[in-house]
C-alpha cells in the first residue's frame, strides 16, 4: 500500500485506534528520537515522557503551594477580622466607636486612610466630628450602593473625612466607598465609610467587594449603637404622629 496522500493527523488516528500496535513492535519505541525542549541535541521517546512527567508534577507543586499560600492568607484575614470586631464589641462608649473603628480598620488591615460620616444619630451625637453634615448628594450616593464603590478617587467629596497618615489624605489616589445601613435594605443608610490609599492600584473597579461589604455590615451593626432610639429611625416616629 503507498503512503501517498496518508498525512500526520491519520497517522496518529491510527496510533490512537490501534493501542496493541507498539506491543507488537517494541522496538520501535527504544528508535524513536525527539528534540529535547530545552536543548537541541535528540532524546529518546521514554526520556522525553520521563521530561514531561517531571514538568507536569512541577506544576502540581506550584499549585500546592499556591493553595497553602492562599489558606495561609485566608486564616490571616480572618484573624484581622476577629480582632477588629472584637475591638468594636468591646468599645463601651457609643460615642468612641468611629474612631475605634477606623483607627483599628486601619491597623489591622494596613490601611493608609480611613473615614466616616453617619447622618440622622441621636441628638446627643450631633456636635461630634463624625456627625457633620454632609450633602444631599453624598446620602443619595450612599442610598444607591447596592455595595461597595472601588476606584480612582475623581474628586469624592467623602476624600475630604480621611485621616491617617500623614501628608497622605490629600494624595489620596483611590477610595473604597463602603454603604452604611441601619436595615437589610441598601436604601436605609445611616452613613458612608470611606478607605482610601496614595496607591492608585490599591482599590480599583475591577477587584472583588465581597470582603468590603463583610467589613460595612459588622461597622453598620456596630454604628447603630449611635442612631435616634437605638436605631428607630425618623420613620418610626413619623407613625407615631398618625391619628
Amino acid at each position: 500500500m503507498g503512503t501517498q496522500g496518508i498525512t500526520e493527523k491519520d497517522i496518529a488516528d491510527f496510533l490512537a485506534n490501534t493501542p496493541g500496535f507498539f506491543e507488537r513492535h517494541a522496538e520501535l519505541l527504544a528508535s524513536v528520537q525527539l528534540t529535547h525542549p530545552h536543548s537541541a541535541r535528540a532524546v529518546s521517546l521514554q526520556e522525553r515522557q520521563a521530561e514531561m512527567l517531571r514538568e507536569k508534577i512541577k506544576g502540581l507543586e506550584f499549585k500546592i503551594i499556591e493553595m497553602i499560600r492562599n489558606g495561609q492568607e485566608n486564616v490571616a484575614i480572618a484573624d484581622r477580622l476577629h480582632r477588629w470586631t472584637k475591638r468594636l464589641m468591646l468599645t463601651a462608649q457609643p460615642a468612641e466607636l468611629p474612631a475605634v473603628l477606623t483607627q483599628e480598620l486601619r491597623h489591622q488591615f494596613m490601611i493608609p486612610l480611613a473615614g466616616l460620616r453617619l447622618w440622622d444619630v441621636a441628638p446627643e451625637h450631633a456636635g461630634a466630628e463624625f456627625a457633620q453634615a454632609v450633602s444631599q448628594d453624598v446620602k443619595s450616593f450612599a442610598a444607591s450602593l447596592s455595595q461597595p464603590y472601588c476606584g480612582v478617587n475623581s474628586g469624592f467629596e467623602a476624600a475630604r473625612w480621611l485621616s491617617g497618615e500623614e501628608g497622605a489624605a490629600a494624595n489620596a489616589s483611590s477610595l473604597a466607598l463602603i454603604p452604611l445601613t441601619l436595615g437589610a435594605q441598601p436604601g436605609q443608610s445611616i452613613g458612608l465609610l470611606v478607605l482610601g490609599s496614595p496607591d492608585p492600584t490599591r482599590y480599583t473597579a475591577e477587584m472583588g467587594t465581597e470582603f468590603l461589604s463583610r467589613v460595612g455590615e459588622i461597622a453598620s451593626a456596630a454604628l447603630s449603637r449611635l442612631a435616634p432610639q437605638n436605631g428607630a429611625g425618623k420613620g418610626a416616629g413619623a407613625e407615631s404622629t398618625q391619628p
